[in-house]
């Protein structure tokens, strides 16, 4: 079998189970989450205006990827809920921010009280940048891996089917 031909076998198995797993998880009734962007709006009449989190589309979270219901992966970003933000501390730089990231989705078109995940980066399902290793997912062999650690080496590579099956029976049955 010639480069050409392996790689689109391997696009499609990759497709393939994306999309069993989507269909495994829309069957199960699986609790979605809102995927959004963070963005800052432009002042009105020189009033300056809050950033607000606008919804992009709805995703299941599967451990460090996130899957959309179009069989998209993205890179787990960071994560907030949409609640009232709360009075100003000043405690810490870093409790301020987690203040103004819970308003920006308090403030986006979010039910009160949900899961919202921003800064999620696409991850690239071409077979060139899957053999590269670069990001979340890399090729050894023929079998497509998951980096499931950030941490650098094969240490932290699993194969891909059996992470998303892990992760989609813990989000479908949770442990007791």
């Amino acid at each position: 079998m010639d480069g050409l031909a392996h790689d689109e076998l391997i696009a499609g198995q990759l497709r393939d189970l994306l999309r069993r797993t989507v269909r495994a998880l829309q069957d199960s009734g699986a609790r979605t989450e809102a995927l959004a962007s963070f963005e800052e709006r432009k002042a009105v009449l020189g009033i300056r205006r809050s950033p607000v989190m606008q919804p992009r589309t709805r995703v299941w979270r599967l451990g460090v990827l996130l899957l959309d219901a179009d069989g998209r992966l993205y890179a787990a970003g960071r994560l907030t809920r949409a609640v009232e933000p709360g009075r100003v501390t000043n405690q810490s730089a870093r409790a301020e921010e987690r203040r103004d990231y819970r308003r920006a989705a308090f403030n986006g078109r979010f039910d009160e009280g949900e899961s919202v995940n921003f800064d999620a980066e696409p991850v690239p399902l071409d077979v060139a940048s899957i053999r590269s290793g670069e990001g979340l997912l890399a090729l050894r062999g023929d079998t497509v891996m998951v980096r499931w650690n950030r941490q650098p080496g094969d240490d932290n590579l699993t194969e891909l089917g059996a992470y998303l099956s892990d992760r989609a029976e813990l989000l479908t049955a949770p442990p007791p």
